[in-house]
Formats: C-alpha cells, structure tokens, sequence
C-alpha cells in the first residue's frame, strides 16, 4: 500500500450549458478560460479550480451547490446501498452491525456484484469528516455478547493476519488476496466482534478491525471497484472512532485522500488530507508518521494542477513547503510510538509518493530522479509498489523529453502483469500508452504498444 500517483465525462455540466443555448466557446469566454480548458472539463479530462467553480455560479446564476453536482457528478440521495445516516448513531452497536452487514454481503454472490457496481460517492465524505472530527466517543467498547470469550490475544492474532495479508497484497495484488481477506472477516473477526470482551480489548479489538476493513478497502481499490472501496474506508473510520485510536483514523483518511486524488476528485482530496494531518497532529503523531501525512496532503494540493499546461505557481510553492517539512519529519527517525502500519511504509515508499509530487506541478525531472532512488531502494516485499513507480518514472521521463528513458522504465513494469492481480497496474501502464500519442509514428512507441497489448491479450 505505497504507491500514491494515479474521468469520467461531465454531462451535466454541458447539459446547463445547452440549456442556455451555449456554445463552447461561448461558455468558456464567459468563465474566462479557453474553449480548450472547457472541453476538458466537459469531458471530465481536467479539474476545475474553485476560482473557475466560482466563476461558473455567477455565470450559469445557480448557487454553488448545483455547480458541484454539475461537477462532482453526485446528487447525495437516500438509497439502501448509500444511506445518507451512514454513521449512525455513533454508538459501537450500531458501527459492529453496519461493518458485520457489509462484510457479509461480500459473500453473497449477487449482492457483492452490487457491492462492485457502486459508484464513487464524493458527498458522503462530508458526513464521514464531520462525524469523525466531531462526533463524541462511545463511552465503553465493552461488549457482553453471546459470542467467545475475546482477549488481546485475540486482537494480536488480527493484527498478524492483517501484516500477512499486506505482504500478500504486496507481492501478488488484490485479486489474489481480497477474498482471503473477505473469508478471514467474516469467519474470524465477526465473531469477536460479537462476544465478550472488556474495555481495554473492546478498544483494540475495534482499531485491529479497522485495520483489517482498511485492507478490505484498498484490494477493492485497487480491483477498480470504488464505491466498494469507499465503503469500506468509511467503515474502517468508524471503527477506529469507536477505539479512539487517532492514529488509525488518521491513516485511513490518507488512504480516502488517496482514492480522491486518483478519481481526481482534489477539493475532496484536500479536505481529507487536511483532516488526516490535523488528527495526526492531535494525536501527537510520531515525526515519520506526520511526514507521510505531509506529502500526503502535498499530493492533494499538486492534484489540482493536473492536466494544466502551466501549473499554479502558488500551490506549487506550497507543495514545495510541505514536502519539505516531512523531509525534516523524516530525518527525524524512528519512534516507538510508530503504529506498526508504518512498517509497509519506509524510506522509499516516501520518495515515490514526493516524487509524484513533483510531477504533478511540471517538475519532470526531479521527478524522476525520486522516482529512481525509490526504485533503488524498494526490496522484493513491494513488487507492485515497484510497478507503479516505474509507470511514475516513465511519464516523468516522458515530461523530460526523453521518450527512450521512458519506454525502458515503462516496459520494465509490464512483466509484473502476469504476476499480480491488479487491475489498477494494467490501468496505469494503459494511461502511458496513451500518452504516447505524439510520437505514434516513432517505431520505438510502436513496439512498445504492440508488446504491451500482446501482453495484456496473453
């Protein structure tokens, strides 16, 4: 779980605009961008910037909600698969039988397709910030069920499985790995959820499930199945609330930042990023725990200058800054307050994730000179992290100029293919190919493609 770079069309956005008998061009010149810059937008190739969001308001005479939901593509309605109460009332009775009721519906074979059908929800997000930020802890996590008799033996034996699992993911992908994780959760961890069990394990006990509903999310994620995934991470935050663990609430909001940066949602990837170093910081967080959190939230910000020619010289000026403070949080070392999921996270786990970075606001190069030094420093736990990162080279090579660099390092990742079970890897080498459009008639690029797709069909 360390690779952090990565639309879908707007047409609600261009049904308003033909409603007021606009063109493109029309509509562009009254936001002030080009007709270029609004067809991407209308297309769901680019972010709209909340100036721009703004600026369409006043135009179009709605209220910014509705240029949202031209936007965003969500109307947040009640449903039984999206609930607009999704939290509840807080209470750890309420939080066991939503997450118990998802897992199980995992094994049921045409509910699960359901699971995997949902959309991405960006609305639902606010209700998970506000009540994560400003919901009270329950009072007790004890539990007198007619389940096992629970101890921290019990909670020690999840946390066990959920690192063997991680490595699994690591080494072989979601595929493979989700329905080993699905099975391990209803078979082993709802039972316990359902026994008896005291304060002190009771707390743990809903932090270790949490971790384990984490994972649940991210093989989702990266099966290309994200209203699945988006379940799962608001679930997990609702047990980490539950075991007021802030560190774990915290670590899941980095891992929602994640999927919104690369559903190139950034106003929610923002707002989330914040939330996840504002918690860590509360929380007193660890020095490389608040690094990670930093690039993280740098991440978020570089993602709204995505698909810009030019990139905002003011956010980049931020990114900057705050990759810098985690270099300093880093330097910093080790703790022993480090939460064990730190562990799948090191040194070069942090470099990828500043060098995406760097790429997001036009820095190609030093780009990919972070890109190189993770690639140096991975060992053979994080095959697919290494995947990704030579994918994230390959386009900073490409921003560079150097288009033979890039096919090199692109190519070196397709091997991977057949031995991990990621959809997302195959969507991430697909993205590279397509950006080679420019030099199609170049016989390398050619080769290239045709390897690739040969590749994929096998």
């Amino acid at each position: 779980m360390g690779e952090l770079c990565g639309g879908k069309g707007r047409p609600e956005l261009a049904r308003a605009r033909k409603r007021r008998g606009m063109t493109q061009e029309a509509a562009a010149e009254a936001v002030g961008v080009s007709a270029a810059a609004w067809g991407r937008w209308e297309r769901g190739e680019q972010g709209v910037r909340a100036y721009s969001r703004q600026r369409i308001a006043a135009v179009f005479e709605v209220d910014a909600m509705e240029v949202e939901r031209w936007i965003e593509g969500w109307a947040f309605t009640a449903t039984s698969s999206w609930p607009n109460a999704d939290f509840g009332d807080g209470s750890q009775a309420a939080t066991v039988k939503a997450v118990t009721h998802l897992w199980r519906c995992e094994l049921d074979s045409s509910r699960r397709e359901m699971l995997a059908a949902l959309p991405f929800v960006p609305a639902a997000l606010g209700e998970w910030l506000v009540s994560w930020s400003y919901g009270v802890p329950v009072e007790s996590t004890a539990h007198h069920g007619s389940g096992p008799l629970v101890g921290l033996s019990d909670v020690t034996r999840i946390n066990e499985s959920h690192r063997a699992f991680g490595q699994m993911d690591q080494r072989f992908g979601a595929g493979v790995v989700r329905p080993v994780v699905m099975n391990y959760l209803n078979s082993s961890v709802t039972p316990l959820l359902r026994g008896r069990y005291n304060d002190k394990v009771g707390a743990e006990l809903m932090v270790a499930a949490a971790g384990m509903t984490e994972l649940a999310g991210w093989t989702a994620f990266d099966l290309g199945h994200h209203g699945k995934a988006q379940h799962h991470f608001g679930q997990a935050l609702k047990l980490a609330k539950a075991g007021n663990d802030l560190l774990a609430g915290a670590w899941v909001l980095m891992t929602l930042t994640q999927q919104a940066i690369y559903l190139q949602q950034p106003r929610w990837a923002e707002w989330l990023a914040r939330a996840a170093v504002d918690t860590a910081r509360r929380a007193g967080a660890p020095p490389r725990v608040m690094a990670l959190m930093l690039v993280k939230e740098a991440g978020a910000m570089a993602s709204r200058t995505k698909g810009d020619a030019t990139p905002d010289g003011h956010v980049a000026k931020q990114v900057e800054r705050l990759l810098a403070e985690a270099e300093r949080a880093y330097d910093q070392g080790s703790d022993d307050r480090d939460p064990e999921w730190l562990a799948s996270y090191g040194r070069p786990g942090l470099v990828a994730a500043m060098g995406c970075c760097w790429q997001q606001i036009g820095e190609h190069r030093r780009a990919a000179a972070f890109a190189e030094t993770a690639i140096q420093g991975y060992d053979g736990r994080f095959i697919r992290a290494v995947q990704f990162v030579q994918a994230n080279a390959a386009e900073a090579y490409l921003g560079t100029g150097e288009l033979e660099q890039g096919i090199a390092r692109a190519r070196a990742a397709i091997p991977a293919i057949k031995a991990l079970a990621s959809p997302r890897l195959v969507e991430r080498l697909r993205q590279f190919a397509g950006q080679l459009e420019p030099y199609k008639g170049s016989m390398m690029v050619r080769e290239f493609r045709d390897h690739l797709n040969h590749e994929l069909a096998a």
